[in-house]
């Protein structure tokens, strides 16, 4: 069992040991309540009081435990004695600074100390039996330096564990260490580290001046971020292994609790891809309030629909670029153009027949599509004008009134009459119907349509390619790549939401509304508040949130044009974190994305952090990744890596039967490095291939076991793993104009070991090393 499995298995016991108490605080409850329902007869005003006061804390108590049962307890504190002994009504020890005696010099003479404390966080406060806190209530004063400690100001914390959980059962921890220089020890054992906070442990500890200020340099450079002021837009740049993605996790939970009114409308977290978010979710804890912190991934950023494919590496260009957003704006008006619309409208009207051709119907179409309101709401004003186009055309318009008011009625008893034809509402039906956007995207399917759209926007081959990917999306949104995604939410924008006809009819005829606004009556039960559950599940039907307080984009580079624009309309009134590296960027034209990324701040004041020390990667795994950055884009500075295993990457070739380098390495070559890693580390193994390679080795390595996961090279982004396989870097730095960059992402995953597997396309020199990997 190694270090993360046993620490999960002591957090699992914890666990258990807190949903225990709840329920012996829950039987309690019901006891109450059970009790004071018993006491019908009652002798005094005083005592009939005192009874309802008793129910109703009681119920309170018993909905607050039944409410917050699930997923309860989300982090953990380590702590050095403090200065005084004191202690809250909670039971955790009240000081902030540690007391001067907590660190002292250990036997090797280096500063050690012993955990005073350890305090788990949770979204309520759990004492045991004998008052003594199994969880602290997160908005308590104790549970302050979960959020608040950083590694320049620690205060009493040595380690912050965000435990993930998901009801019953722990499912992973990931700790910070806020005071790697320490060595410290936990019930006469050094104190366990799990991930990132791992790899500080080794950096604080290694013995030299230069080791001590480099750490010192990584806990400013962070510290720095995470407290910026709040204000319009904070930008970090950095290379891989830098941190940015925990500096901006941390810096959503400092500023959540600094400020919680602020960000009551919530933070949203955006991601590039699924596994990022589940990352994510594991760093970042529940903040104990369900909705204020969001995390969602490129392809879900839209509610009811969800992608994960990708497209081709020339379709996802046009899918992103600056010019679909026009070519969507025509065809959501295009697109209420159907080929089964009628080209004929004939009513009755002054006992005569009036009658709209094509030619009528064409002009009153385009003139109701005039301006840029949503087409979805232009369906009234068509209605209107067709109204207007058979008043004409019956000759009344031209008809001598007495006076104006003798002419509205006759107008007015014209709509009338016409608009409750069977006829003419079976036809405004057909003519102008309610369109939604994967309907319009699915019309794009068609070639010679989405021609007419994409006139002098888009080349006829651009026009083709995008055509024939639109063909894969069914009804009900199966087929959606990624991309689309974006594109769907552009369509909502240019489509709006109808109105809902039957909801206004049934509020205009309910009189009780109409008399005193009264929309619903609240009970005792309600009064109580919904549960978590119940929340979420309003939500889901209620949909997305329209805009947020403060959204932080995570791998900003790889943001498109038109995913810009999808973040920037959850973001109208919001402050921003912005985080990427412009070195990993999988898109090819990022003048145009820094212009729709401009568009979506609008004037904002920028502040900008730029992170420098790689502590992810060893120096041997940097060195051969900074040769790919240069061939990427020469003159960018790597961040530094300041720590060494003595471990060198091993560059290996596939060779078939006839003893020759495999054109691409096959099966039996991937497997067999696969399993070499997976014997020489402990924990994860990242095998990184081109993105049309993803299913035939997933296929190939379906048995490996938990610790081994497939990755495209676009999915590597923002992960990192105990030890990574390359395959074929030509393969991957060939599949698209930026793949110089892709490889040089999925060379910086590995924190111990790197393994790059090449084959004959990747011309390897006597040694294995691949042409793009050698030293110039």
């Amino acid at each position: 069992m190694d270090v993360r499995e046993r620490e999960v298995l002591g957090e699992q016991r914890h666990l258990d040991t807190v949903y225990g108490r709840l329920e012996e605080k829950i039987h309690e409850a019901e006891f109450l309540m059970a009790d004071a329902a018993k006491r019908v007869q009652v002798g005094t005003p005083g005592a009939l009081a005192e009874r309802d006061a008793q129910v109703f804390q009681a119920g309170m108590h018993l909905s607050r435990l039944n409410n917050e049962f699930e997923d309860f307890l989300f982090g953990r504190i380590d702590l050095l004695a403090g200065q005084d002994g004191r202690r809250g009504p909670d039971g955790a020890l009240t000081s902030v600074d540690p007391a001067e005696d907590a660190v002292r010099p250990g036997p090797d003479g280096e500063p050690a100390a012993e955990i005073a404390e350890t305090l788990h966080i949770g979204r309520l406060g759990v004492l045991d039996a004998e008052y003594v806190p199994l969880v602290i209530d997160w908005r308590a004063p104790a549970a302050a330096p979960f959020y608040r400690a950083t590694p320049v100001a620690p205060g009493r914390v040595v380690r912050r564990r965000v435990i993930r959980s998901k009801g019953r059962r722990v499912l992973g921890v990931e700790d910070d260490l806020l005071r790697p220089e320490l060595r410290a020890t936990l019930a006469g054992e050094e104190l366990p580290v799990v991930g990132d906070g791992a790899l500080m442990a080794a950096l604080g500890r290694t013995r030299g001046h230069r080791m001590t200020d480099i750490v010192a340099s990584i806990q400013a450079e962070q510290d720095e971020v995470i407290r910026a002021p709040a204000v319009s837009v904070t930008e970090v740049t950095g290379g891989p292994g830098t941190g940015k993605t925990a500096v901006a996790l941390h810096r959503a939970a400092y500023l959540l609790y600094q400020d919680r009114r602020r960000y009551a409308g919530g933070i949203l977290i955006v991601s590039p891809t699924p596994l990022l978010v589940s990352y994510t979710e594991g760093v970042l804890p529940a903040l104990g309030e369900e909705g204020q912190v969001v995390i969602r991934a490129l392809g879900s950023l839209v509610e009811g629909v969800e992608a994960q494919a990708y497209d081709e590496p020339p379709v996802a260009r046009v899918k992103g670029s600056a010019a679909m957003a026009r070519v969507l704006s025509r065809a959501a008006r295009g697109a209420v153009d159907t080929p089964k619309a009628p080209e004929r409208l004939r009513v009755v009207a002054f006992n005569a027949r009036v009658e709209l051709d094509a030619a009528d119907l064409d002009r009153v179409r385009q003139q109701a599509l005039g301006g840029t309101a949503p087409v979805n709401l232009l369906r009234p004003r068509a209605r209107r004008l067709l109204l207007d186009a058979l008043w004409h055309k019956s000759g009344a318009a031209a008809r001598r009134y007495g006076d104006a008011e003798l002419a509205q009625e006759a107008r007015d008893g014209f709509n009338e009459d016409i608009s409750t034809e069977d006829a003419f509402t079976d036809f405004l039906d057909a003519w102008w119907p309610e369109v939604t956007p994967l309907q319009v995207l699915r019309a794009m399917a068609d070639e010679s349509r989405l021609g007419r759209w994409a006139r002098r926007l888009l080349r006829p081959r651009e026009v083709r390619q995008l055509a024939r990917s639109l063909r894969r999306v069914t009804p009900d949104g199966g087929g959606l790549s990624v991309h689309d995604i974006a594109l769907l939410d552009e369509l909502r924008q240019l489509l709006g939401t109808p109105s809902r006809p039957r909801e206004r009819e049934r509020r205009e005829a309910d009189p009780l509304d109409l008399l005193t606004g009264l929309e619903e009556l609240s009970t005792y039960a309600d009064r109580l508040g919904p549960s978590r559950r119940e929340r979420r599940e309003r939500r889901e039907q209620e949909g997305e949130r329209a805009d947020y307080a403060h959204i932080i984009v995570d791998e900003a580079q790889d943001l498109t044009p038109m995913q810009w624009r999808m973040v920037g309309r959850r973001g109208r009134q919001a402050t921003w974190t912005i985080v990427g590296d412009p070195a990993q960027s999988s898109w090819s034209a990022p003048e145009e994305a820094a212009a729709e990324k401009d568009g979506a701040l609008g004037t904002r004041p920028r502040r900008r952090f730029e992170l420098t020390v790689n502590y992810r990667n060893p120096a041997e795994i940097a060195q051969v990744a900074d040769r790919v950055l240069a061939l990427a884009m020469p003159g960018t500075v790597p961040p530094r890596a300041v720590r060494a295993t003595g471990v060198r990457p091993v560059y290996e070739v596939a060779v078939g039967r006839d003893g020759a380098p495999e054109r691409s390495p096959g099966e039996a070559a991937v497997r067999a490095a696969a399993e070499r890693l997976l014997a020489e580390v402990e924990g994860t193994v990242g095998v990184v291939v081109a993105m049309g390679r993803r299913a035939q080795v997933r296929g190939w390595l379906a048995g490996a076991g938990e610790r081994l996961l497939v990755l495209g090279s676009l999915e590597a982004k923002g992960l990192e793993y105990d030890a990574t396989l390359v395959v074929s870097p030509a393969e991957i730095a060939d599949e698209s104009p930026v793949g110089l960059r892709v490889l040089y992402v999925a060379l910086t995953r590995a924190t111990q070991r790197l393994t790059v597997l090449a084959g004959a396309a990747d011309d390897p020199d006597g040694d294995g090393v691949p042409d793009l990997l050698r030293e110039t």
